[in-house]
């Protein structure tokens, strides 16, 4: 994983953790125990598939720049089947709340979005580098400045 990409998980991850703890905290004074349950699963679900999609996409830049977009078409469509099969199987469950549940796994993906697109706009990474332009051309121009 390149650093830029390792350093948008942790500025995406870390804010979603938090939150992840208020929808505990919460969850737990809402419904005890199966409140809390409810809130780990949301943030454990939202956590480990943002994570894992953003690594994968990662991975493939660095390898194969030119699968980017069928690769991330794929990650998405897997991870929502995945999201499906996780839904249905929990469907009627009393093992944890399924409010607490689905409120706290949409605030930890507002989280994960906006901490992830606040932390791309700070990277100031370009996506286009005109050709012939490598990084010890720019290194070099930005020495002499």
């Amino acid at each position: 994983m390149q650093e830029h990409d390792a350093r948008t998980l942790r500025g995406a991850a870390i804010p979603t953790a938090l939150v992840g703890v208020v929808a505990m905290i919460a969850g737990f004074a809402l419904s005890n125990v199966q409140g809390l349950l409810g809130a780990l699963f949301a943030v454990a679900l939202v956590i480990g598939a943002f994570a894992s999609s953003a690594f994968v996409i990662s991975w493939t830049g660095g390898r194969r720049p030119e699968l980017l977009l069928p690769v991330a078409f794929l990650v998405y469509t897997t991870k929502f089947g995945i999201l499906l099969a996780v839904l249905l199987t929990f469907k009627g469950t009393q093992a944890l709340d399924t409010q607490v549940f689905g409120w706290s796994a949409l605030a930890c993906v507002i989280a994960w979005l906006t901490a992830q697109a606040v932390a791309v706009k700070r990277s100031k990474q370009p996506t286009i580098v005109p050709a012939g332009e490598d990084e010890s051309e720019s290194e070099d121009s930005e020495a002499r400045r």
